[in-house]
């Protein structure tokens, strides 16, 4: 089948003569930048897609797909009746109850503030990560310690710490920390904060130093002891199989229990992060597809050189019957070929970029808690930045293709 006669003049002008070399190094130079710009795209998209997928990774780890919380009180009494309820909602994998609450964590010479959370420990890993996440110890052993000083001192419950925390409070595997919560008892002198020894039966390590340094789980009856609840929780986590269709999940569960609760997905409770990781995101996206528009002013400079060496053979054509569209559609095929190639070379590059990233590029585990890059290369980010890329070396093609239709043939004839 032959080729349309646009196309065919239009790769040969991309060919230039041995005394117009630099047309040719103009081309070659053009469709460099436009590899480059392809390539830098794929990577960065790549490593931000991966830091944030391997971020909510870690989040849902440590939390629950969806909490759900009373709208009118802070604690929740017919968790029970939530729980089956919910279990019969489409979509829900597993439900626990939970409890949430500040307290001050002590050990001999220091003090931090944690959130506490008390939870099922039956339950507790069918929601989240805690079990994986476990450096040390086990989930099973949040009760009792069985070793007691004596038959006549009360054992003392279990409590699991974050990596973090652990270190700054000095503790190990076994130690006894001390629990303070801000609400005890009325005294004549003010509230007086309650105070309880814990056992150190475990140690997480979620990879992220916000819970590490600020978590610990204690069982919820332990719980609802210490803080003086009763049989009440703070709310319920539901896991779903699908992380991504979780906020309408959440719909069908305030359908199903109705007023006063409330059911939030992971993307509503963390909606300033993820918002704040997609327009970072973006805006590297829009910075580097400048990277793209140096190489476009290459294209016109490389297009303007080919019409005004070509304007002979151009001013000929014109005379011949071609139309100021099949003129234009020449020069237009030469930009889309010089968009076309560094595309199809810039993709396959970004690719490698990506493999030795992630291969061989190296992160302090100590500061980042990751050893390698996060690197997760999504088809439709490589669809827009090869659009865009083909998009933008079309659109430098316009000015010079313009200038070739509108070549007088009379006057580029004159002096032949």
């Amino acid at each position: 089948m032959n080729l349309p006669y646009e196309l065919f003049i239009g790769l040969r002008y991309l060919k230039a003569k041995r005394r117009h070399r630099s047309i040719s190094l103009n081309t070659i130079i053009s469709i460099g930048g436009v590899t480059l710009g392809v390539a830098a795209l794929i990577a960065t998209l790549a490593v931000m897609t991966g830091f944030k997928e391997d971020l909510r990774d870690k989040i849902l780890g440590t939390n629950s797909h969806i909490v759900i919380s009373d709208r009118t009180h802070d604690t929740m009494k017919d968790y029970r009746t939530v729980l089956e309820r919910v279990q019969k909602v489409p979509h829900v994998v597993a439900v626990t109850p939970f409890i949430y609450n500040q307290v001050l964590l002590t050990s001999e010479g220091s003090v931090h503030g944690v959130v506490l959370r008390g939870i099922d420990p039956a339950l507790e890993g069918t929601v989240t990560d805690i079990r994986k996440n476990l450096v040390q110890g086990s989930l099973d052993d949040l009760r009792p310690s069985s070793t007691a000083a004596a038959e006549t001192t009360p054992p003392k419950p279990g409590i699991i710490v974050g990596k973090e925390l652990a270190g700054r409070l000095g503790t190990f595997l076994g130690d006894t920390i001390n629990v303070i919560s801000p609400t005890g008892t009325p005294g004549p002198l003010g509230i007086i904060p309650k105070i309880r020894k814990f056992e150190v039966v475990g140690i997480f390590d979620s990879g992220m130093y916000e819970y590490d340094s600020t978590l610990a789980y204690i069982s919820i009856g332990t719980a609802q002891d210490f803080f003086n609840l009763g049989d009440v929780v703070t709310g319920v986590e539901v896991k779903v199989d699908d992380i991504f269709a979780a906020d309408r999940i959440s719909r069908a569960i305030e359908l199903e229990l109705g007023f006063p609760y409330w059911a939030r997905d992971w993307m509503k409770l963390n909606k300033n992060l993820f918002s704040a990781l997609q327009l970072e995101k973006m805006m590297m996206f829009i910075i580097l597809i400048l990277i793209i528009l140096v190489a476009s002013f290459n294209i016109v400079g490389t297009l303007t050189m080919i019409v005004v060496e070509k304007s002979r053979e151009i001013a000929i054509l014109k005379a011949m019957g071609a139309t100021r569209r099949e003129v234009m559609r020449i020069f237009m095929v030469d930009g889309l070929v010089i968009g076309g190639v560094g595309t199809a070379i810039g993709i396959p590059l970004g690719y490698l970029v990506c493999y030795l990233l992630q291969s061989f590029y190296t992160l302090p585990s100590d500061i980042y808690y990751i050893s390698h890059l996060p690197v997760k290369i999504r088809s439709l980010d490589v669809l827009v930045v090869s659009l865009s890329a083909v998009t933008i070396s079309f659109v430098a093609t316009l000015y010079p293709s313009y200038q070739a239709a509108r070549l007088n043939p009379s006057e580029a004839l004159r002096y032949e």
